[in-house]
């Protein structure tokens, strides 16, 4: 059952806005999204990046520690967070971007640790980025609503 379905008194979502992740060195971070996953960003500062993934989707980096106290902002407070260990996520690709992926990546140096064909008719590649954390490039197909 979906958020927002029958039997549920939640109201409708309309997507995951944000995705954050957590590393060890934003520069080196940057470097890598920037540089490997073509990515430019929105705003930064000493303790985060944000990027425009897609339109309304946002890809944040926080350095790890630099979000554990509340930040005074000019419309409320962003209460403290922060979080360890290698986390995953994916990023949406078009199916005929697939091998251009492939190929990127492997100029870049970067190691492909695992290619998935799902029953749906997805694909996905697996890969790492500086922080450990497991990178999905996916097709179309990999879920029903995608």
């Amino acid at each position: 059952m979906t958020a927002g379905s029958e039997g549920t008194s939640a109201p409708p979502l309309s997507g995951v806005l944000e995705t954050g992740l957590y590393v060890d060195d934003l520069a080196r971070a940057r470097s890598f999204y920037e540089d490997v996953l073509g990515l430019t960003p929105m705003i930064a500062d000493a303790r985060f990046c944000a990027y425009g993934v897609a339109p309304g989707s946002v890809l944040l980096l926080f350095l790890h520690g630099a979000t554990l106290e509340p930040v005074r902002m000019p419309g409320g407070i962003i209460p403290p967070h922060d979080g360890h260990g290698p986390l995953h996520y994916a990023l949406a690709i078009a199916e005929d971007a697939l091998e251009q992926w492939t190929v990127h990546l492997e100029k870049r140096g970067v190691a492909i640790e695992s290619r998935v064909e799902w029953k749906g008719g997805g694909v996905s590649l697996y890969f790492r980025d500086p922080d450990g954390n497991l990178v999905e490039l996916a097709t179309p197909g990999l879920w029903p609503n995608y």
